[in-house]
């Protein structure tokens, strides 16, 4: 079993009760999510609690008319899968990482400068955010936070967020091997032409235009027609 020390509280309330138990946050974590761990490896005791700072048991009337059972093991399972589970520091700090990396990817993929047209490197996002003192939420997507982050960007970089509508016309000896490419950019309205080239009108980010006509420029030697319709 974990050691009590570094055990953090999984909680769920059902019915009007509280049920608490002591496990290892990234174990209880992972067994959440579905990977095979040993839920003797994620407990730190072998006790249900309705309060653990308390040291307040549940009883085993409530968890037989709750859960159907009074087997620690299925009653902490349930606990672990469907209620919260307590973060640490490291975790809650790792979290907050990844959901940062998030948000610079969304931005570098979708906002231009609209000076220049051009993306911003990740490197500089990175660094406006940090100058303007960007605060991450852990307990939000990234995705939930990136209007917020954009408008304080704003004020360090000129940045904007801008989707462009292209159209290629792409010569029919590549225009096989093209294919995945458009389709990794989303769902491009193509037609073929009489000689066999392909057109296709598709609507990119504006932080990608320059990311797709560089690997369909690869892939066709630069034998392709382009232009900017928005």
């Amino acid at each position: 079993m974990v050691n009590v020390d570094k055990a953090v509280v999984a909680r769920l309330e059902r019915n009007g009760k509280n049920f608490e138990i002591l496990v290892d946050c990234d174990k209880a974590l992972d067994l959440r999510n579905g990977k095979s761990v040993s839920i003797e490896d994620v407990l730190a005791v072998d006790e249900i609690y309705k309060d653990v700072k308390k040291g307040d048991k549940a009883s085993e009337h409530d968890l037989q008319r709750i859960f159907k059972t009074t087997d620690f093991i299925e009653v902490s399972k349930i606990i672990i899968t469907n209620g919260s589970v307590q973060l640490t520091r490291e975790h809650l700090a790792k979290q907050r990482e990844e959901i940062r990396k998030q948000v610079i990817n969304i931005i570098h993929r979708n906002a231009v400068d609209p000076k220049t047209g051009l993306p911003h490197p990740p490197q500089r996002i990175e660094s406006a955010m940090e100058e303007a003192k960007v605060h991450i939420d852990e307990n939000k997507s990234a995705g939930d936070q990136v209007d917020d982050i954009l408008k304080k960007l704003k004020i360090i970089i000129p940045i904007r967020f801008e989707t462009k509508k292209i159209q290629v016309v792409i010569p029919a000896k590549f225009a096989g091997q093209s294919y995945h490419i458009l389709k990794s950019y989303g769902n491009p309205k193509t037609e073929w032409l009489g000689d066999g080239s392909l057109k296709a009108n598709l609507e990119l980010p504006g932080g990608l235009v320059d990311e797709f006509f560089s690997k369909l420029n690869g892939l066709c030697h630069g034998e392709v027609e382009s232009k900017i319709l928005e």
